[in-house]
């Protein structure tokens, strides 16, 4: 039986045609992707991967063998996650903040469900404020909310700067007032905002106030005004208004888990994993990375 470990290797090369992205995407170094490709090609006894100083292209045997490796490795991820979850059904009450419901959560959610089909997640959607409330209630055992740097709260799985988003046609005076489209207090995009645009000097008014996304995004694709949006949460039909609008530079916001530590611990780990992991293989892909 071929290895997994060379299994992975190998369908990681043939997906990003580089085995210096597939040892960055695996967390191995570039001769250690070299050395497992070769083993495989040895166990198989047939040249898999076509090189050259600038390509790497399949051979007809590689085509083939990325169709049975992707095959064998989702079978042996659902057995793994299978036989290492709970015996019994298990749930984990979740809480998240909204633009990560928007954004980065529904694939994760539905990657989590696949491998640990006997864990339930009940899924509540709010402010991070609101979020957090009803983990101190016992409501929750687990929550993905947003949190202000500095706070030494739960685990920071990501930290993303802030940035000015605006419909493509909206256009600022500068002697007039900031529009603003924000949630209410307390909140920390609105308490960033409030403080950079007055350490500025500029004068603001908030045009729109709504208690979520949802509302955020009417109100910016209405042209009422701007808001203020994690760097990688903004939708692509808006743009990025800092330097256009002449708005002053944001900080960084944090997104960390916090769980209720009298919740059942089996469960939550196990959200908490796929979670943080989606995360680890994102910020591998970006570019500059270093190799592990």
């Amino acid at each position: 039986m071929y290895e997994p470990d060379l299994l992975r290797c190998f369908v990681a090369v043939a997906e990003t045609r580089s085995f210096s992205e597939a040892g960055r995407q695996l967390g191995i170094s570039q001769p250690t992707v070299s050395q497992r490709v070769r083993r495989l090609e040895e166990q198989t006894a047939r040249s898999l991967i076509a090189r050259d100083t600038r390509n790497v292209a399949l051979t007809d045997g590689g085509e083939a063998m990325l169709a049975f490796a992707r095959r064998t490795l989702a079978v042996l991820d659902e057995a793994q996650a299978y036989f290492s979850g709970p015996a019994e059904r298990a749930t984990v009450r979740f809480g998240t903040a909204d633009d990560l419901a928007l954004t980065h959560l529904p694939g994760i959610l539905r990657d989590f469900r696949r491998k640990n089909p006997r864990v339930d997640v009940e899924i509540t959607v709010g402010q991070s404020a609101a979020v957090m409330r009803r983990l101190r209630a016992g409501a929750l055992d687990l929550v993905y909310v947003r949190q202000e740097p500095g706070i030494a709260e739960g685990r920071i799985v990501r930290r993303e700067q802030l940035i000015w988003g605006a419909h493509p046609t909206l256009r600022l005076d500068p002697a007039e007032m900031v529009p603003l489209v924000t949630y209410p207090r307390p909140s920390p995009s609105r308490a960033e905002a409030v403080a950079a645009l007055e350490a500025a000097g500029r004068r603001w008014k908030a045009t729109c106030t709504v208690r979520d996304i949802t509302g955020i995004l009417a109100g910016v694709r209405a042209g009422l005004g701007v808001a203020v949006f994690a760097g990688g949460m903004m939708p692509p039909d808006l743009v990025r208004a800092d330097a256009s609008l002449g708005l002053p530079p944001l900080g960084t916001l944090d997104f960390a888990l916090i769980d209720d530590p009298a919740a059942p611990r089996a469960p939550i780990a196990a959200l908490s994993a796929a979670i943080i992991d989606s995360h680890t293989r994102e910020a591998r892909q970006l570019p500059g990375t270093p190799e592990a």
